[in-house]
């Protein structure tokens, strides 16, 4: 990877402080995207995979949403539109299109030209090509658990609304990233996506190493009482803000439990609904978090503590133009800005994945 990003030492050592934790530590990786080029040989967000021509490209073929977004735009389009905005001024100057740029907006135009003469199904043809969501190699991402000599994991997505939870519908892949020979030039793209955050921005990534601790609401009942005890935080020589006093347990959650952001491994995120344990169709053990696919990289104000060294200055300034907010490098959004949660089975991998909105 060409780039570090390094999260912040927790303001507080929280096994010090509660040892009755210790237990529940979980190893995590950080992914910390952000805009790049990667290729086909990188671990990426929304980047091109590592695909075998002869492979089948994956398409979506369950029924789709035909409701009316008020979007109605192809991924090509909602990348050059971001890329207009990362070059907008103060000012208000809209940017030229680049010559490239125009070239690849006068193909685009002429492909939604073709799709509309031909006619229906559309917009939301079935079956739909999936986008790419992320490619993750072992060699970066160790902390993967592939079954057989599989060394790579390929995720996408159907860029449409699926019920009954109204959220895109996924698809996993593990391959040898060696066995893969000719590789697929030109994926087919959906015609359109229901929204622009179902369009993954392309990234590289920072893999990073974490320890991280249960969401409040993963702890047991004894253990929540336990980090609402004001007392017991000064005992341990915390030092909180009195601030904190009235709702402790508050400060665990937005500092010292699980790290937000695209990760591998870990805590789940809640907070739609209380914690929902997932269990596998085939053998029926408790599944285990794979992904966590994010809307934001860290939350607003005081969730600015988990903001990597190196993105402090940009975390913290007042403004951002054109919606160009570092903790959103991937402009993904999912549900109300929340996140998606890729659970796989321990047992093995390759038993069927299932995924959740919190």
């Amino acid at each position: 990877m060409g780039f570090v990003r390094t999260t912040p030492p927790r303001p507080v050592d929280v096994t010090a402080a509660f040892p009755e934790l210790a237990p529940l530590a979980r190893p995590a990786m950080r992914l910390h995207p952000r805009p790049g080029s990667p290729s086909v040989r990188d671990s990426s967000v929304g980047g091109p995979l590592l695909w075998p021509a002869e492979e089948p490209w994956p398409h979506c073929e369950d029924a789709h949403l035909h409701v009316d977004t008020g979007f109605r735009r192809s991924p090509t389009e909602v990348r050059l539109q971001r890329r207009m905005q990362s070059r907008w001024t103060p000012d208000g100057r809209p940017p030229a299109f680049t010559p490239e740029e125009e070239a690849l907006k006068e193909r685009n135009a002429a492909w939604l030209a073709e799709r509309i003469d031909a006619g229906p199904p559309w917009p939301a043809e079935c079956p739909v090509p999936m986008l790419p969501v992320a490619q993750l190699f072992l060699r970066d991402i160790p902390l993967l658990r592939p079954p057989g000599q599989a060394d790579l994991l390929q995720i996408l997505w159907c860029p449409h609304e699926h019920e009954p939870d109204y959220k895109p519908a996924t698809a996993l892949f593990w391959r040898s990233a060696a066995e893969v020979g000719d590789i697929l030039a030109t994926p087919p793209e959906p015609y359109e996506a229901d929204y622009p955050g179902y369009v993954p921005e392309r990234c590289l990534l920072a893999p990073e190493a974490i320890t991280e601790y249960p969401n409040s609401l993963d702890l047991s009942p004894e253990l929540q009482r336990m980090l609402e005890d004001w007392n017991r935080w000064q005992a341990a020589g915390a030092g909180l803000d009195s601030s904190y006093a009235e709702y402790p347990r508050d400060f665990y959650s937005i500092h010292l439990g699980n790290a937000p952001g695209w990760k591998v491994g870990g805590w789940p995120p809640w907070g739609r609904t209380d914690p929902n344990p997932r269990y596998c169709v085939v053998c029926e053990v408790q599944m285990v978090p794979l992904l966590t696919i994010a809307s934001w990289e860290w939350d607003g104000g005081e969730g600015h503590s988990w903001a990597p060294r190196e993105d402090r200055a940009a975390a913290l300034a007042d403004s951002h133009y054109a919606g160009q907010d570092p903790s959103q490098p991937t402009r993904v959004e999912v549900g109300s800005t929340d996140n998606m949660q890729i659970y796989v089975c321990p047992t093995s991998p390759e038993h069927p994945h299932t995924d959740l909105i919190q």
